[in-house]
Formats: C-alpha cells, sequence, structure tokens
C-alpha cells in the first residue's frame, strides 16, 4: 500500500501465544496481534513446506460442497467493491467446491495479470468437516464455527463486524490496517443497504490518500494501526473496529471466529445492526430538537455507565433490570409491538 503523503501507521500491539488472555484482551477492548497462536495446526505446519501441500491437503479433506466464491476482474486490482457508477458490484458470484477453487488459483498463479479470486466466509464444518478434528482453539467454546477465507492477491475494503473476531492466518500473508470506531465519518462508508461483503465498506482506497473526493481520509489513517500476519499468526478484532485486509501472496487463506460474549438464550449479534435501521426508521427525519432529546434519553438508558434503574425496586425494574432470557424476550416483543 503506497501512502507517500502520510505517515506510516503504527503497530498493532502484539503478544506471544503463551501469553494471551482472552478475557482480559476483550475486556481491555483493543487489538492485539497474537503470534504463533495457530503455529502447531497440522495445515499450517503444511502451509509452511509450500502452498502445493497446503492445497493437497484440503482437496482431500473436501467433501464436495459448493461455496461462495467471487471472480474480481484483473483490472480491478484485486479489490473487492462497486462497478464505477455503483450500480453493480464488480465481481461474479459463483458456487463451486473447495478443490475446484484451489485448481483455479494454481492456474491463475501462473497468469501475470490474473482475476482475484476470492471464497468467502465459508463455514468449515459445510466443506472440510474433517478439518475440525485436530484444528481448534481451545479457549472457545465449541459452539463457536470457523469460517473460511481463501484466495489469491485480494483486498477486502475496511469495514467493521459487529461480533468478537479472532482471525488466524493458516496460508500466505496478510496485511491488516485498523481503524478505531470514531473514525467512522472520515472512512466514507457506502451504502448500509447494498454492500459488497456483506458489511458496509469504505469507498476511499487507503492508497490514494490524495484522492479529491475523500478528503478526511488523511484524518483516518493518521489514526491508522497495521500489521502483516504470517502462517500461525492471529489478531484479535473487538466488535466496530474498522479493518481492511490485505492478501499478499498468490495463495492465501484464513481461518476466523465470530461470537458475542453475551451468553443469554435469545440473544443474537444482529439486534445491533437492527437497532440501527430502527433507529434510521425512528430518529432520521426528526427535527434537530427532537433528535436531540432522543439522544439524551437513549445515552441515559442505553449508552451512560449509570444504572438508569437504580432507584427503582428489583421486582419492578422490567426489561431496564438485567438481561437475562426472560427480558431478552419482553424486549423483542416491545420492539414488535411498537413496528
Amino acid at each position: 500500500m503506497n501512502t507517500a503523503s502520510t505517515s506510516p501507521p503504527a503497530g498493532i500491539e502484539e503478544c506471544n501465544a503463551r501469553d494471551f488472555d482472552l478475557a482480559g484482551v476483550v475486556a481491555r477492548g483493543k487489538p492485539l496481534v497474537i503470534r504463533g497462536l495457530v503455529r502447531d495446526w497440522p495445515i499450517v505446519k503444511l502451509a509452511r513446506q509450500s502452498d502445493t501441500a497446503f492445497a493437497q491437503r484440503l482437496a482431500e479433506l473436501d467433501n464436495g460442497a459448493d461455496v461462495t466464491t467471487l471472480l474480481i476482474a484483473p483490472d480491478a486490482e484485486g479489490i473487492i467493491g462497486y462497478s464505477s457508477d455503483l450500480g453493480d458490484f464488480n465481481y461474479q458470484h459463483f458456487k463451486v467446491p473447495i478443490t475446484l477453487g484451489l485448481q483455479r488459483l494454481a492456474g491463475y498463479s501462473q497468469r501475470p495479470h490474473a482475476p482475484g479470486l476470492v471464497i468467502q466466509s465459508v463455514l468449515i464444518r459445510e466443506c472440510l468437516p474433517d478439518l475440525l478434528v485436530d484444528h481448534s482453539l481451545p479457549f472457545l467454546p465449541p459452539g463457536i464455527e470457523p469460517r473460511l477465507w481463501m484466495g489469491n492477491r485480494t483486498v477486502t475494503p475496511t469495514h467493521f463486524d459487529s461480533q468478537q473476531n479472532i482471525a488466524c492466518v493458516v496460508c500466505g500473508t496478510r496485511r491488516f490496517t485498523l481503524f478505531p470506531p470514531e473514525q467512522l465519518p472520515n472512512l466514507y462508508v457506502g451504502p448500509l443497504d447494498y454492500a459488497p461483503t456483506g458489511a458496509a465498506i469504505s469507498m476511499a482506497r487507503l492508497d490514494r490518500p490524495d484522492d479529491p473526493r475523500y478528503p478526511r481520509l488523511k484524518l483516518a489513517l493518521a489514526t491508522a494501526q497495521a500489521a502483516e500476519l504470517d502462517e500461525g499468526d492471529a489478531i484479535y478484532i473487538p466488535p466496530l473496529w474498522w479493518h481492511h485486509v490485505e492478501s499478499l501472496e498468490q495463495l492465501n487463506a484464513l481461518v476466523n471466529y465470530w461470537w458475542n460474549p453475551i451468553d443469554v438464550p435469545g440473544y443474537v449479534s444482529g439486534h445491533g445492526r437492527a437497532a440501527l435501521y430502527h433507529c434510521l426508521l425512528a430518529f432520521r427525519a426528526l427535527p434537530p430538537a427532537e433528535r436531540a432529546a432522543w439522544r439524551n434519553l437513549l445515552d441515559y438508558y442505553v449508552f451512560g455507565d449509570n444504572d438508569p434503574a437504580a432507584h427503582i425496586p428489583e421486582q419492578r425494574r422490567g426489561v431496564l433490570g438485567p438481561l437475562t432470557a426472560e427480558t431478552v424476550e419482553q424486549l423483542k416483543q416491545g420492539a414488535r409491538r411498537n413496528l
């Protein structure tokens, strides 16, 4: 990434695998590179031998299920995104087995101006179930399912996830560039409801900081943190941290785990995104004074550090009480009644 007119990004804080403490890292809420976290995974050991050894093992484990695959035209420089007028996405969408995807990647590696190919966010259980036998993160609950991301030299533009995320590089090298959540105004994010990765992406290229369409991008770049991860390394990315991911080799693969630390029946990670849409519907068109009043109400009941029910007897706190399966259901019913 060429950012000649800006300072290089700061490094992301790092630790060794033996020093990694998940609970402490989640509580801190900052990104962290974990060097060597999955270095002992069998598939990583094969990748460190050669791309061929890695690919042969995946082909052996492939159960033949079709997986989501994107083919990006060569002139897009591997960047997953939009057509020039935002009328469409800049890739073709296919469903092919892992083995066929690997064969196409091998063929593209011999071409100087090859298309980008990405196998995108596939549940490993659905295509490589036997890989789960000896590839896991023991500090995560077994119900948290890993996903596979694989391709050649491609770029996933700056976006965020609403869940906790640990991403493990199992083949190749990836460069992560992260921005804190408050950089949203400087990242020029595209449509919320029309995004190539499912999550809204920045329309500004990090390697073009002088693009006159995005003058505040330099402010975001001044806060950037970056790191290159090799085979066996991992990164923890907190929810709502913006991240830009570059795959740097002819063959790259990553396994990631998304999870929500709230262990309450009925609570799902999608509630936050649903609330965003509901807030757009409820508040966006209101007069400024009324929006400000609602902002104050939300700060008090939702985002503040105070306990808004401290003065109410426990048996009458209702949806303001602790989050339990019962209060989750009450909140859902209340939301449905008011839509």
